[in-house]
Formats: C-alpha cells, sequence, structure tokens
C-alpha cells in the first residue's frame, strides 16, 4: 500500500508537468502622473467568445499576476471606476511579462444627456467583497463610518462593528493602515464624500501574501479607496458645545493629504461619554460603552509616506486620558448541587482616572524585487488611579449567610512594547520563496493598592466579623521571542510544498507582596507580611515546531494540507514562600486543512479545519491568593495543562450584480480538551485553605482547572437586496450559538449549556442627500440549562431597535433623531428594564458654503437611559445595572474644513476653488 500511495503521488506530479501553463504578470500606471494604481481588476478573456478565463486585482504597488494560464490568444482587460476600459491582444506561449499598462480618466461630458439609473451595489472578486459607495447615499458631512453601517453584511455589536459576522480589526485607507487597530477613530476621521469604493476581505499574514502558503493568520480587514480627485488636499471638522449640567464637548479632526503623504491630527475634550471624535455627536454609537459618567481627553497623529521609491512608512500615536465614575448593582446566581442554592448580590462605586500612551509604526522596505524587509514596532505605557468601594452580601434566598464591605485605593502601571521583524526572498522560479520572521516582546505591571475591609460571617452561634486593613505590592515582568523560517518549492505548477521551523519562549517572573497594617499611626505604618497571601513565582514555556505542507491550485479549487509537530515545554518555579519546582513537557501533533472552491467569479466558499493549543498564563499558574473580594478568593494552579482545541469555519460569500442581491455565510465550531475552566470551593464550615488563610461558611475559593467537554458553535447569515420603490437597501439576518462549558463546584463536574437564537433586520436609505435613515432591529433568545442544579435553568429574551433618521427641512436647516429602545425580559428581579434612549437635534448650515452649522440637541429626551446586561460563565449566571448619562441639552457649533486640490473633472475642481474662495 505505501509503494502503490508513492507511485501515485509521483504519477500525479509528472502529470502537472505535462499540462503546462504560464504567468501573465504587469504594473497597472495612471497615464500622464506616471503613478501606480491599487485594487484595479484585471481580465483574462478568450479571444474567441470573451470569456473570462482567469483574473487578478492589482496590489498597492499597481502589481498584477495572473497564473495557470494555457497556450493560447487572449484579451486582456483592465478596468476601474473611473478610467477608461484597457484592452490588449495576448499570445501566450511563455511567461510574459508586460511591463507598465497606462490606464487614463474617464472624461466627462457636461452637455450629454443624463440617464439615470440603479448603480449596482457592489460585486465579488473571490474572498474580498467590494462596494460602489456612490450606492449609498448619505449626508453631505457624513463620516466613513455611517456609510459602512449601511453596507450588506455589516452589524454592530457590544458597541463594535461587525462585517459578515466577524469583529472588524483594521481599517486601511488606500491599502495602508490608519490608526493602527483603532476602528472608530479611523471611520470618523475620512468623510464619506471621498470614499469610492469599500472593500471588505480577510488579510493574510505578510508571509502568507508573499508565499501563497496561507498560514491561517487573518483579520478582517475594511480597506477605503478614496477618489483620485480627493487624496490631495485639506480636510476635516471641529465641533465646540455647552450645555446643561455642565455639559461640554470640543474636538477636532484635521487631515493634509498630498497624494502618497498623508497626515492627520485628531482631539478631543468632553465629558459626555464620547470616546473618539466624532462627525456626529448626536448618535449613540458613538457614546458607547454606556456604563458610567466618563470625562475624556485625546491627543493623536497618524502618518504615512512613500520615502523615495522603494520605502513605505506609515504610524500613528494616540494619548489618552479617561475619567469614568461608575456605580453598579450585580446580581449572580452560583452553580451549586441541585438541592442546595447562593446567591450574591453587590452594590459598587468605581472612580478611575487612566492615563494612556499608545504608539505604532509600520517599516517597508522593498529592496528590490525580489527582497523585502518589514518591521513593526508598537508601544503602549498605561497609568491608571483607582479608588472605589462595594457592599456585597451572599445568602441562600432567604437567610445571609456573609456579607462584606470594602474598599481600595490603587495605583497601576503597565508597559508593553513588541516588535516583528520579517524578511521574505523570492527565487528566480516562480513559487520558490523564503521567508523569516522574529518576534520579540517585553512589559512590566507595577501594582500598588490599600484595602480595607470588614467581613461578617453569620452562624448559627452569632455573627463573626472581621478586619482587614492591607497593602498590596505587586510586580510582574514579562518577555517573549520567536523566531520562524519558512521555505516553499513549487511541485508542477500547481502544487507547492512548505516546510518551517518555529522555536520561541515565553517567560514571566510574578511577585505579589499583601503587608498587614499592624498600625498606621505616625510615619511609616508598621508593615506584617503576610506569607499566606504573598507568593514568587518564575515560568517559562519554551516550544519548538516543525510543519511540513503541501497546495494545489487550480483556476477554481484549492486545497492545502499541512502537518505540525510542537514540542512544548513548561517549567514553574516558586521561589516564596517555599521553593517548589515543577517542570511539564508536551507533545503534539496538529494538522490543518484549507479548501477553497470558486463556483463563479462571483461566488465562494472557504472551509478551514485548524488544531492549536493554548498556554496557561502567569496569572492562572501563580499560586497566590487574589482576596479583592474576601467572599470570592482566586488563586492560581501551577500544575495546569495546555488546553487542545479543534476548529472548523466555514465561509460562504456571493453577489448578484445583474439582481444586486448579497449573501453571506459564516460558521465556526470549536471543541476543546483540558479547556481550563473555573473550579469553585463553596465552604459548608469553616476551612483552612492555605496556612494561615480560613474560608468562612459561605465564601468560595475560586481557582483554573483542565475540563474536557468544551464545545461551541456559532453561526450566522446576511442576505442583502434593493428595494427600487423607496431608493433603499434592506438586509435580513439571523445568527445561532451554543455553548457548552464544563465546570467544577465542590468537586462535582457539571455543564452550563446555553443556546442563543437571534434575528433581525435593517433598512438603509439611499434616496438623496437631503434625506437620509437607518433602521436597524435585533431579537435574541437565550435558554441556559445547568446539570448541576436545575434550578439555575433559565430563558432571557432581548429585543433591540434602533432608528437613525436626518433631514435637511429647508435652506439648510436639519433635523437629526437618534432612536433606541430595547426591550430585556427574563432578568432577574429589579433588572428587567425596557428604555427608550431618543436623541434629538435641530441645525442650521451657515456661511455661503453651508461649511458651518449652528445645533441643539437634547440628549436623552424621555429621561429613560439604562444599562442592563447579562453574562453567563461556568460558574454562575450574572445580571448587572450601570449608571449611566442622563439627560442633558447642548448648543454647539462645526465647521467642515474642505480644500481639494484640482481634481479629475473640471465639476470638482470648481468646486473645491468656489469654496476656498469662500473661505
Amino acid at each position: 500500500m505505501k509503494y502503490l500511495f508513492i507511485f501515485v503521488f509521483l504519477l500525479g506530479i509528472q502529470f502537472q508537468g505535462i499540462t503546462q501553463t504560464f504567468s501573465v504578470k504587469g504594473t497597472v500606471m495612471e497615464e500622464g502622473k506616471r503613478e501606480a494604481l491599487p485594487f484595479v481588476n484585471i481580465l483574462l478573456l478568450s479571444a474567441n467568445d470573451s470569456s473570462q478565463v482567469g483574473g487578478s486585482v492589482s496590489d498597492i504597488d499597481g502589481r498584477f499576476e495572473i497564473s495557470g494560464v494555457r497556450r493560447g490568444e487572449y484579451l486582456l482587460k483592465v478596468q476601474s471606476m473611473g478610467y477608461r476600459d484597457f484592452l490588449k491582444s495576448l499570445m501566450v506561449s511563455s511567461n510574459m511579462d508586460l511591463g507598465n499598462l497606462f490606464i487614463s480618466e474617464e472624461a466627462t461630458d457636461l452637455s450629454e444627456v443624463i440617464v439615470e439609473a440603479r448603480r449596482s451595489t457592489g460585486m465579488q472578486k473571490g474572498d474580498t467583497t467590494q462596494f460602489n459607495a456612490d450606492a449609498f447615499k448619505t449626508m453631505k458631512d457624513a463620516s466613513a463610518q455611517a456609510l459602512i453601517e449601511k453596507l450588506p453584511g455589516i452589524s454592530s455589536e457590544e458597541g463594535g462593528l461587525q462585517a459578515q459576522g466577524e469583529a472588524i480589526a483594521q481599517i486601511l485607507v488606500d491599502g495602508k493602515p490608519f490608526f493602527g487597530t483603532d476602528v472608530t477613530a479611523a471611520l470618523q476621521n475620512i468623510p464619506a464624500e471621498m470614499i469610492q469604493s469599500i472593500e471588505i476581505f480577510d488579510q493574510k499574514s505578510e508571509k502568507a501574501q508573499l508565499s501563497g502558503f496561507d498560514d491561517g493568520e487573518r483579520l478582517k480587514t475594511i480597506n477605503i479607496i478614496t477618489k483620485p480627485n480627493r487624496r490631495k488636499g485639506q480636510f476635516g471638522k471641529t465641533t465646540v458645545g455647552y450645555g446643561s449640567d455642565e455639559r461640554y464637548l470640543a474636538g477636532a479632526s484635521i487631515n493634509v493629504f498630498n497624494e502618497d503623504t498623508r497626515l492627520t491630527f485628531t482631539g478631543l475634550s468632553n465629558n459626555v461619554n464620547i470616546l473618539n471624535y466624532s462627525s456626529d455627536p448626536n448618535a449613540q454609537s458613538n457614546t458607547s460603552p454606556q456604563q458610567g459618567v466618563i470625562t475624556t481627553n485625546i491627543l493623536g497623529a497618524n502618518y504615512s509616506d512613500l520615502w523615495g521609491e522603494k520605502i513605505k512608512v506609515t504610524g500613528s500615536y494616540v494619548y489618552t486620558k479617561t475619567e469614568n465614575v461608575g456605580l453598579e448593582s450585580r446580581f449572580r446566581d452560583f452553580v451549586t448541587s441541585d438541592a442546595s442554592n447562593q446567591f450574591y448580590s453587590e452594590n459598587s462605586r468605581d472612580v478611575r482616572v487612566n492615563r494612556r500612551h499608545q504608539a505604532n509604526l509600520r517599516f517597508e522596505y522593498n529592496i528590490d524585487e525580489r527582497n523585502r524587509i518589514l518591521y513593526i514596532p508598537r508601544f503602549s505605557a498605561r497609568f491608571e488611579n483607582e479608588n472605589s468601594g462595594f457592599y456585597g452580601e451572599t445568602s441562600d434566598g432567604i437567610n445571609l449567610i456573609n456579607s462584606v464591605e470594602n474598599s481600595r485605593i490603587g495605583r497601576y502601571e503597565d508597559f508593553d512594547l513588541f516588535n516583528r521583524f520579517f524578511y521574505s526572498h523570492k527565487f528566480n522560479k516562480p513559487g520558490r520563496t523564503f521567508t523569516a520572521r522574529v518576534n520579540f516582546s517585553t512589559g512590566w505591571n507595577i501594582d500598588n493598592s490599600t484595602r480595607n475591609a470588614i467581613n461578617t460571617f453569620f452562624e448559627d452561634s452569632g455573627e463573626n466579623e472581621e478586619i482587614l486593613n492591607q497593602i498590596t505590592e505587586r510586580d510582574r515582568r514579562g518577555n517573549s521571542w520567536n523566531t520562524r523560517f519558512s521555505y516553499t518549492e513549487p511541485i508542477g505548477q500547481k502544487g507547492q510544498m512548505e516546510w518551517e521551523y518555529s522555536i520561541g519562549n515565553r517567560k514571566n517572573d510574578s511577585d505579589q507582596l499583601l503587608y498587614n497594617v499592624i498600625s498606621d499611626i505616625g510615619e511609616p505604618n508598621i508593615l506584617a507580611l503576610d506569607t499566606a497571601l504573598s507568593n514568587s513565582f518564575v515560568s517559562n514555556y519554551l516550544t519548538n515546531q516543525f510543519e511540513w505542507g503541501y497546495q494545489f491550485q487550480t483556476e477554481k479549487f484549492k486545497v492545502q494540507a499541512e502537518v505540525e509537530y510542537q514540542d512544548a515545554r513548561l517549567n514553574n518555579d516558586q521561589l516564596f514562600p517555599n521553593s517548589e519546582v515543577l517542570n511539564r513537557n508536551f507533545q503534539n501533533v496538529l494538522p490543518t486543512m484549507r479548501l477553497e472552491y470558486k463556483f463563479s467569479p462571483k461566488t465562494n466558499i472557504q472551509l478551514d479545519f485548524d488544531t492549536y493549543t493554548n498556554e496557561p498564563q502567569v496569572g492562572q499558574l501563580q499560586q497566590a491568593i487574589n482576596n479583592n473580594n474576601p467572599l470570592q478568593l482566586r488563586t492560581g494552579n501551577p500544575d495546569l495543562d495546555q488546553a487542545y482545541s479543534n476548529q472548523v469555519r466555514m465561509r460562504f460569500r456571493g453577489n448578484n450584480p445583474d439582481k444586486d442581491r448579497n449573501w453571506f455565510i459564516f460558521a465556526q465550531g470549536r471543541v476543546t480538551n483540558n479547556f481550563i475552566a473555573n473550579s469553585t470551593f463553596i465552604a459548608e464550615s469553616p476551612i483552612e485553605v492555605a496556612p494561615g488563610v480560613v474560608l468562612q461558611q459561605g465564601a468560595q475559593l475560586n481557582r483554573p482547572v483542565n475540563l474536557d467537554g468544551f464545545k461551541e458553535l456559532r453561526s450566522w447569515m446576511s442576505y442583502g437586496i434593493p428595494l427600487g420603490f423607496i431608493k433603499s437597501n434592506f438586509n435580513i439576518n439571523a445568527g445561532l450559538g451554543i455553548t457548552q462549558r464544563p465546570g467544577q463546584v465542590n468537586d462535582q463536574i457539571g455543564f452550563n449549556n446555553s443556546n442563543r437564537y437571534s434575528g433581525g433586520f435593517s433598512l438603509s436609505s439611499s434616496i438623496s442627500e437631503n434625506v437620509d435613515f437607518n433602521i436597524w432591529s435585533r431579537s435574541s433568545f437565550n435558554e441556559v440549562q445547568n446539570t448541576l442544579n436545575s434550578n439555575l435553568n433559565s430563558e432571557f429574551f432581548q429585543q433591540r431597535f434602533r432608528l437613525n433618521f436626518n433631514w435637511i427641512i429647508w435652506k439648510g436647516i436639519i433635523y437629526r433623531l437618534d432612536l433606541n429602545h430595547q426591550i430585556n425580559r427574563g432578568l432577574a428581579e429589579g433588572f428587567d428594564n425596557n428604555f427608550t434612549l431618543a436623541n434629538m437635534s435641530l441645525g442650521k448650515k451657515i456661511f455661503n458654503n453651508q461649511r458651518g452649522e449652528i445645533s441643539i440637541m437634547a440628549y436623552d429626551i424621555l429621561g429613560q437611559n439604562a444599562n442592563v446586561r447579562r453574562n453567563i460563565t461556568e460558574t454562575f449566571i450574572e445580571d448587572t445595572q450601570s449608571n449611566v448619562l442622563q439627560q442633558y441639552v447642548m448648543v454647539s457649533f462645526t465647521y467642515n474644513l474642505r480644500r481639494f486640490s484640482r481634481g479629475v473633472d473640471e465639476k470638482d475642481f470648481g468646486d473645491s476653488f468656489m469654496e476656498n474662495q469662500q473661505q
């Protein structure tokens, strides 16, 4: 059998060599400017019947390559919105390099008769979904976010945007990173009127883009392609406002674009919960999360440029200072035995002042056509002050078991530095590549806090009171490095093989020292080290990985299979209060498989199967008791193993440009063995859980443990169609989530099984620039079943409805309404809050160019704003409600800056020239 397999394999390679194919490549340039054009469609058509036989999209440098082309006559077609189609006849008999292909902009004949027709919203190009911005009408001064929220497959979840069921991780502008991973800041700094088209895709890693060998590293990415006549000029917005209850807002965003040289400055100061400078302060999405009352100050900058012909640089820096005053109530229903119940209620007040510096840089050096260097450093520093307190009670539903009154003052410092260095080389033989990647990161956390607590335990013999006065010092330092080498080799015309080796290490040094204050009279305090609550711990995690893979690709079909052998060594050394050493070795075989199939150029499916491991973190390993809540102690577990997961993911994308319909299906399933779950021990009577640490009756000790049985399924679908009779786009979506989470309570293993069914719709207008609305509705039904305690079985229903309406009534008078209605059913008593949050404003455009606006806005005009959430874990079900920003009225002035240089047509230049003269 073994020899038969080898024979078939060699025969397949030989067959590939007989069916010889070639490649066609070139570079798309703009006529007259000799500038490369990215994201241009290149089609290879049959010379006989003009049917498409291949295609590609130019990269950020205008380069493209079509592989797998058979010998024969073809017609090459280059097309892009705003440019004339370029046609070229080809006779392919060998690999061809067409050099530079120049395309010219379309001229606008102002005397033509205009025939109006609905423009196609978009098209599917492989795994990239592209939308035409002009097919989605927005208000004149709307932001990119207002436009993107209209796109099919875009939804809002937990205050963030999702595309095709997955969270958007980054925004590119003309293929270049914009404000790092801050999606909201990026979308708020680009006006919708600048956008020509929008691409949604899963960006692969640098190594995968070079070699064509998918390593599974992907980021859900939106690439905003700007109009050519909007890439040179100054634009932005500034707002100042003041209102009742001393509410204020001042913000500005200024962009200076000069083709490839782009600079953005942004600043914000407010006490109305706005976390990014927003183009529309009336919109609730810009005040998320609605938790606490937040004062924010921001200064930021983003820079991108080409240094010569070979170096690309992008970078950003943001300084943020926030002060959050939070009030919160929570109710937990704990997993216990079926014959008992335990409930915990808490009221807390938390004041935090947070200062953060964050910087990102991307430096790309294209040495020549075959060699490339990429360097990506990131740095962040956070300084936080805390002044908090809470009162909590534990009961069995009738009688109190214990209570705690706790206050804390703390200062916390976090520093993180990450560096990635990447080198790639293409050999003369197509498909033969070498890549090297080096990652290095370091960070440290220094925490200092003082706390006072009064713990009361209600026993049959009477009340037992415990008073704590403690100082805690934590010092955690860690660094990690990883080096990876990869080599790919073509096998025939359609196959490719890869060999990869990586080695890396993660080291963490964590110290926790807790002092009991014997006397706080005089300076300094008299302290005594509590050895039972102190710990010094060092952890090393060294991994070696060897990987082999094979890929086979045709015009419509691509399959890739890999197998990885991983050797991991986890060394845990406890240095204090006693010396303990625990060394663990893990060997795993990790197979992966990826499959892609194109039913047509507009419809495709992707299937991924992955296996991976997750190692425990230092906080989970360190056996030091954390008594932030004396009724619910936490500690680590140095005996933790790796978690081993199997995951399957499916993405289906389709587009019908003739009928203007789009559909997306996403599904992901995961099964994890040795899942790092939570184990809870609830004391039925006082018991010593560590030397000198007594767990009183009803109190809990939580620690992580490895348990099998974690299962998760998540799916999402979307279908979009145009509604011509009201000039709007209609989308429906549905989702299903099934989760089985293992947990352990007093040595009994059980499961929290939760099912979530959701469905909704959105309707977005494309009527005109004077009327704009979005209607969005989402309903979800959750059911929870617990195998240890049937009393925890519950059902929860939530329905959310939102209306965003903007109307230019007459001569620059603008009315805006943002309405959010929420229904909650099935929460704990006192948490069933149904509310309507309504914001309304009336404004007037001023100045000849109408770039200025004076408006009056009322926030929460019905006085019903609320924030209620449900959290489900393996050991409890929790409902929380926090304070939110209350009703206020604000008067504001906004000015929109628009100064663009000569555009591609006279109309654009004329509009820009008149505005500059008026300004």
